[in-house]
């Protein structure tokens, strides 16, 4: 038999059947009676009544936070509803110049003083031997020569000069001052003491290494010396393995392409005799002293603090990283073309290279942290910088943040400048004594030059050196038309945090010696060690190497300044 069951319009499940939409539904499995329909609705009103009585509170408190999120939906602004008000649409392009933080943030910005590290005094630069480290003239083996070349530019070379004094100490040999290369991508003929005070080099160093200044003749003839190559970071026992037999037998070694070849770690005294080496016993030439002594003054008669910007924007180092700054086909052509003279480089993805950090910032970026880290638009600012990719247009949104804007062309004039201009070693040299008498340093780069005056400042007392937090600031630079100015300042600042060169940043074996040289720097009232360094404009101072970056000279080279 047949029997009609009369449902309602609602879709609900049970063990037997499952009842769709619908006002009549055919069962053959229940048998006919005049009580059947009855108990039916009975059986189901009681079944349905036992499953929908939870949802009457949750879809009670469900509509409760549906109204509560309308409510604030229409009473809360866009974040960027005051940006677009204030500015229209027109006016986007002229924003920078209007920059300034909010008077909130002004307020928690300053409570960092931004002209110098927190706990600084308590740190001091120590490189002072220690009583078990003999003298020279006690342990310096008669006849046994040790000669290097270096490669790069003005600060590569300086690492590598650096490393051949601890390298002849480990050898107990005679040093003879290092040659400077001159072939490779600078093309620069300067000699040592074209940029370096070599009378003060030898004397300061004499209880540690024996120097001389020229390989003496043997049997009255020129001697030409054994030539060899050490691999990259070649330890103690590496030189002593690998180097010592060769001085045994021949004498006088020559230890080509001398760059990165003395190993990262060593022991504390050898460590020091970095530090000795690299901040004190390499002074500048006098020329180039004097000029960038007047560079500083002339900044310094104009305000009592200031900026120094290592940009390193120029085409070269684009070229290289593979980065892609908005420039369309044309600067897709142009870097490219660079590009091509590095044979061993990989292909480039500009969106990867920029998401990893590896991509410098442009200047009008450098110039937004800046201000937002509390820099405001009275501050005065040193570029040191080759020239940079379209010049001007490039810089204008820099100096529209910083009308207060030097390099040394515009600090020296010509006939000051003539007898550097044809030396890019030179010219880096007055570049790095500015940057190193700063108040601040800011880094746009992972080159040489800037580890060497980033271990210089912390070996100085902790002077503030500015590392941009590339990989999270691109992504904030990114999105910054979507947020308020403060949100903006406030996200800069939580990025920058532990890249502003404070004393402890960094761990003691974080990155490569020179940039961070922490058998140097004692604390006081944890060191046995009492000597003060004072830091003199007189007695001034490894390359990031990334997975992809390869062992090319060229390379190298473009790193180095």
């Amino acid at each position: 038999m047949v029997c009609f069951t009369y449902i309602s319009n609602t879709t609900y499940f049970s063990s037997s059947f499952i009842f769709i939409k619908s006002n009549w539904k055919i069962s053959s499995h229940i048998p006919f009676t005049t009580t059947t329909i009855p108990m039916v609705f009975s059986r189901r009103r009681h079944h349905l009544f036992s499953r929908r009585r939870w949802l009457i509170p949750a879809i009670t408190v469900a509509s409760i936070f549906l109204l509560l999120f309308v409510f604030l939906s229409i009473l809360v602004p866009s974040p960027n509803a005051n940006r677009r008000d204030s500015l229209g649409e027109n006016d986007a392009d002229n924003a920078i110049e209007d920059f300034e933080l909010p008077i909130e943030d002004k307020e928690g910005v300053n409570k960092r003083d931004i002209w110098s590290s927190r706990n600084s005094n308590l740190f001091y630069g120590c490189s002072n031997a220690s009583k078990k480290f003999q003298k020279a003239e006690n342990i310096t083996q008669p006849n046994r020569y040790l000669l290097i070349v270096t490669t790069g530019g003005l600060n590569q070379q300086r690492t590598g000069i650096t490393d051949a004094v601890v390298a002849a100490r480990i050898l107990n040999a005679t040093l003879v001052v290092p040659k400077l290369d001159k072939s490779s991508f600078w093309k620069d003929s300067s000699v040592f003491s074209d940029i370096f005070d070599v009378d003060w080099f030898i004397k300061y160093l004499a209880k540690d290494v024996s120097v001389i200044k020229e390989l003496p003749l043997k049997k009255g003839q020129v001697w030409v010396p054994s030539r060899m190559q050490v691999p990259r970071k070649c330890s103690e026992r590496c030189y002593i393995n690998r180097v010592l037999p060769a001085l045994d037998k021949k004498h006088a070694v020559q230890i080509t392409k001398f760059d990165y070849r003395l190993a990262n770690r060593l022991p504390t005294d050898l460590q020091k005799l970095r530090c000795r080496v690299n901040y004190h016993a390499l002074e500048f030439a006098d020329p180039i002293r004097r000029l960038g002594e007047k560079l500083v003054q002339r900044i310094r008669t104009r305000s009592k603090h200031f900026i120094a910007l290592h940009l390193r924007f120029e085409p070269d180092m684009l070229a290289f990283s593979g980065c892609y700054y908005g420039g369309g086909d044309k600067e897709r052509e142009e870097l490219g073309r660079i590009r091509k003279k590095w044979k061993t480089l990989r292909a480039s993805n500009p969106d990867k290279a920029r998401r990893n950090g590896r991509c410098p910032l442009t200047p009008e970026e450098v110039g937004l942290m800046l201000r937002s880290l509390g820099y405001d638009k009275s501050v005065h600012i040193y570029v040191a910088s080759g020239n940079i990719y379209r010049g001007n247009q490039t810089l204008a949104p820099l100096m529209a943040l910083f009308p207060n804007f030097y390099t040394k062309d515009t600090l020296a004039s010509k006939d000051e400048l003539a007898p550097f201009s044809a030396f890019s070693s030179r010219l880096a040299a007055l570049d790095f004594i500015v940057c190193d008498e700063s108040d601040v340093f800011v880094a746009n780069n992972h080159g040489n030059m800037v580890k060497i005056l980033a271990g210089r400042r912390r070996y100085f007392g902790h002077k503030p050196t500015i590392r941009p937090n590339a990989r999270k600031l691109f992504r904030l630079f990114l999105n910054r038309n979507y947020m308020t100015e403060k949100e903006f300042v406030d996200r800069v600042n939580k990025c920058q945090a532990g890249f502003l060169g404070e004393p402890k940043e960094i761990g003691p074996t974080w990155g490569v010696f020179h940039e961070n040289p922490s058998p140097c720097i004692c604390e006081k009232g944890n060191s046995s060690t009492r000597e003060k360094i004072p830091h003199s404009m007189t007695r001034l101072t490894n390359t990031h190497y990334d997975a992809e970056t390869p062992e090319d000279p060229e390379v190298d080279v473009l790193l180095s300044d």
